[in-house]
């Protein structure tokens, strides 16, 4: 064991203690105090220690899984717990702080691998501690607690890295098990092409409204040299809508921008919006839109999306249900009970 390494076994332990120099993980667990380690770091390790109260074969599946995985996720507000699955037969932890769900199979020969791998002295990655479920499984059980645009964030980024292939889904999606209906509607909505959370949430939007447009568009300037890409090209129009974010506005990234903007010349017509405005102020952007395409207004469009936005992380319905669901499921539930 290695404890300059934080990826390595930490020296978890058992019991109970009152030592300045420990930190309490959950109930009887307790890790040494270390400092200078960054958020992934101190998370990878307590995940680690949380190993010592897990049965053998658990993995770990939902939102915990999924930032194993390295993929993006939507916006996760107040104590996020931590989510495993353990094998039907197992004993199920009680911790606060950890919700186990039962496998109604054998774990995935293929689990996933540790964000930050142990390596042996030969240099190559030793079996992982913090091994995922698959992630046909992870999306299925993140579908439970999380929204349709939540879900679709998710599989964006997990198509993107390679982990989430066109039929990965099938079986899940045809068992009729809790949570299909909603991974359905989002896979229907996902495409690999999306860079970031803001885009996967405006694809999603545009697609409520019925613009047809394409992720990731090249464009090329009046002699045709490619000089870059656009967010989303609307088909059969000249028109670039884009997300526009506050990592635009740094020095560097707004004098790249406006070069672009320049190239773009006549040849296109961009058009860009905050996250802010696509979640607050919908019926505005889509009034824009309804203008560039020469359309009449259509409410329907927006009401679709608000719809999508309350039963998500980013609305406060659905963050309301979600934590409220964690909190019971995770044992924080000590307030249910005072009169």
């Amino acid at each position: 064991m290695d404890e300059s390494d934080p990826a390595t076994v930490p020296e978890a332990l058992r019991g109970h203690f009152r030592l300045a120099t420990l930190d309490r993980v959950s109930w009887g667990l307790f890790l040494p105090r270390r400092d200078g380690l960054s958020e992934l770091e101190a998370w990878h390790r307590e995940l680690i220690a949380l190993r010592e109260v897990m049965p053998k074969h658990a993995v770990f599946t939902h939102v915990t899984g999924a930032r194993l995985r390295g993929w993006r996720l939507p916006r996760l507000q107040g104590t996020v717990p931590v989510f495993a699955a353990v094998r039907e037969g197992d004993r199920s932890p009680r911790r606060h702080g950890l919700i186990c769900s039962r496998l109604r199979r054998d774990p995935p020969h293929l689990k996933g691998v540790v964000a930050r791998p142990t390596l042996d002295d030969d240099g190559l990655p030793r079996p992982g501690l913090l091994e995922t479920d698959a992630p046909a499984e992870i999306l299925l059980r993140a579908a439970r607690d999380l929204g349709t645009l939540d879900l679709v964030i998710m599989i964006d980024s997990a198509r993107r890295l390679g982990d989430l292939e066109p039929g990965d889904l099938d079986a899940v999606l045809g068992s009729g098990r809790p949570g299909v209906n909603l991974l359905r509607g989002a896979w229907q909505l996902s495409d690999p092409r999306t860079e970031s959370v803001p885009e996967s949430l405006l694809h999603c939007f545009l697609r409520c409204l019925g613009v047809k447009v394409e992720p990731q568009v090249a464009l090329a300037d009046e002699d045709g040299v490619q000089f870059g890409r656009g967010d989303f090209g609307v088909e059969g129009t000249s028109l670039v809508y884009e997300y526009d974010g506050a990592e635009h506005r740094t020095a560097r990234r707004q004098t790249a921008d406006l070069r672009r903007e320049r190239r773009m010349g006549a040849n296109y017509i961009r058009k860009a919006w905050t996250l802010d405005e696509l979640l607050n102020h919908p019926a505005v952007v889509a009034h824009e839109i309804d203008r560039d395409l020469g359309r009449p207004h259509r409410p329907d469009d927006v009401r679709a999306w608000k719809h999508l936005v309350d039963n998500s992380q980013y609305g406060e319905i659905g963050r309301r249900r979600t934590m409220n669901r964690w909190w019971r499921n995770s044992g924080l539930d000590d307030w249910s009970r005072t009169a």
